[in-house]
């Protein structure tokens, strides 16, 4: 009785499963614990078929390296730091660019860890705290700044990282931007070519560096195509709520535009409630364009003129950029900027 009450207690009791070793591995597949490492690590030295045995066993083991060892015997965490805005996300914009460092981060050692931040509070906390503590070996970080702190002190303390976006401060680094300028002139001639000549544009906030390629796309392209600016007292880091109170206050007045310009394509949902409050419809009464990085724009209000940005190329060139700079290429080798992608609809 007392052998089966214990057994019972046994039976009972939670089982816990150890977490898979070098050790586990080398036993699975009757290789040394230091052959089982370097194939990992793919070692010149170790034949193709045995590596693709020992990753195998590792796969179905769930094998992950232990980063505090790896840290302890490299002096490195095979970590990747992005820095993250969790403002107003309703539009797959920082999921896209996760996919997109995920992507190129899978056929390495390295893994992406997320750091939210928002933009309402010091940008500097994060990237102080990831430097203070050793916890990356590079960086990437959005929302730039012409003169941005988070740039400067990242180059003086010499961590690898890359930009989305870029700054203008005479700093070289490894960055990935859209070209807003050529979208904001662009989106200026398509509403021209509708008929549109009193245009609006919902800009972002003028500390973010793409506001003056935006501003400067927008201006050129009215005084290209003959047209005009009608002012939007508000920008892209508004809340929604308060976007679409402005832009229905604008569209009942008798300063009404015909064309608005979004720099983003979530405040395009706020804007196009905005409108229709004010009794008003798009590809009706007034044309609108806006970016996207996903085809959501388009599902809600087909009237739409979209731009495509590409977030997830943006986030494989920053992963990209940021494994080269810790391999040691220079920073202006590492610098890209991609161009709107309009639909035929939208041309």
């Amino acid at each position: 009785m007392e052998n089966k009450g214990n057994f019972g207690q046994a039976a009972s009791a939670p089982v816990t499963r150890e977490r898979p070793t070098l050790k586990t591995i080398a036993f699975m597949t009757g290789l040394g614990v230091t052959t089982v490492s370097r194939a990992l690590k793919d070692a010149p030295d170790i034949g193709a078929e045995t590596k693709e045995r020992v990753r195998m066993v590792a796969r179905q083991l769930g094998y992950q390296p232990n980063r505090a060892g790896v840290r302890l015997r490299t002096g490195k965490t095979n970590v990747i730091a992005l820095v993250l805005s969790i403002d107003e996300e309703i539009m797959g914009f920082s999921s896209q660019m996760v996919f997109g460092i995920s992507e190129v981060l899978s056929g390495t050692p390295y893994h992406i860890v997320v750091t939210p931040h928002s933009h309402s509070k010091d940008p500097m906390l994060p990237v102080r705290y990831i430097l203070d503590t050793g916890s990356a070996d590079g960086v990437i970080i959005s929302r730039i700044e012409p003169d941005d702190p988070r740039v400067r002190l990242l180059t003086e303390r010499g961590m690898p990282f890359a930009t989305h976006g870029r700054t203008d401060a005479g700093l070289t680094h490894p960055f990935h931007d859209f070209d807003n300028e050529a979208f904001a002139h662009q989106a200026v001639e398509r509403l021209v070519k509708r008929g549109r000549r009193r245009i609006a544009l919902l800009q972002p906030p003028s500390k973010l560096t793409y506001y003056a390629h935006i501003r400067i796309g927008f201006q050129t392209g009215l005084h290209d195509y003959g047209a005009e600016e009608v002012p939007l007292r508000v920008n892209t880091d508004a809340p929604l709520a308060d976007i679409r109170d402005v832009v229905e206050v604008m569209m009942r007045s008798a300063n009404a535009p015909d064309g608005i310009v979004c720099s983003a394509g979530s405040a395009a949902i706020a804007v196009n409630a905005g409108i229709e409050a004010a009794g008003k419809a798009v590809g009706r009464d007034l044309d609108m364009v806006s970016k996207q990085s996903i085809p959501i724009l388009n599902w809600i209000r087909p009237e739409i003129i979209t731009a495509q940005e590409d977030v997830r190329q943006a986030g494989r060139e920053m992963a990209k950029a940021v494994i080269a700079r810790i391999d040691g290429v220079e920073p202006e080798l590492l610098q890209s900027i991609s161009q709107p992608v309009w639909p035929e609809s939208g041309r």
